[in-house]
């Protein structure tokens, strides 16, 4: 498998790198990225081109630093 490189860059994009990248609607059909091995996923919610970024981020001053972090672990399963 292809390492593959995901970046959350502060004020911007989720930036993804790699070959083979695969992004599917919620039904599981792929979106046709033409062999591109890198995009980048709007996270302000204003792109013209959802999901991908287009920009817009800057004209409307998207704030959003997001340091890397830690998670908690996960809740165990749930017996039945």
């Amino acid at each position: 498998m292809t390492d593959r490189r995901i970046i959350v860059r502060s004020n911007g994009p989720i930036r993804i790198e790699g070959d083979d990248i695969v992004l599917t609607d919620q039904d599981g059909k792929a979106f046709g990225l033409a062999g591109r091995t890198v995009i980048s996923l709007c996270r302000c919610g204003h792109s013209a081109n959802k999901p991908f970024c287009d920009g817009t981020h800057n004209k409307v001053g998207f704030d959003s630093q997001c340091p890397a972090r830690d998670l908690p672990p996960p809740p165990p399963p749930k017996t039945p």
